[in-house]
């Protein structure tokens, strides 16, 4: 098992939530869809974010603080694109690519001996 993968999840596990997070913020980004799926998208990643919190204490964890950073990021651009749809955009903009990277660096690859 892989020292970054969270170690409740297994491999696998780790892999289907962080590909369900990054999924769901370039959905978010592409913004091809409405608010409903907008606010879907929003609860997995906030979800898998929790899900994953325990690996932020394990050795190579520091990826959880970028998926962190940007579910936040993610969630108060949204609320913010309500009063400003410039200011809350870029701030979403900035929350989707901070998961997706987090994500990225987070994913778990299986190491052959």
């Amino acid at each position: 098992m892989s020292s970054l993968a969270d170690r409740s999840l297994g491999d696998r596990g780790s892999q289907a939530v962080l590909i369900a997070a990054a999924l769901a913020a370039v959905l978010i980004l592409v913004n091809l869809f409405g608010d409903p799926v907008k606010i879907g998208c929003l609860v997995v990643i906030a979800l898998v974010t929790v899900i994953t919190a325990s690996a932020r204490r394990m050795e190579g964890g520091g990826w959880w603080s970028l998926l962190a950073l940007g579910a936040v990021a993610s969630i108060v651009g949204a609320a913010v694109a309500e009063l400003s749809e410039t200011v809350g955009g870029l701030i979403a903009v900035v929350g989707g690519v901070l998961v997706v990277v987090g994500a990225t660096v987070g994913f778990p690859l299986r190491e052959y001996e």
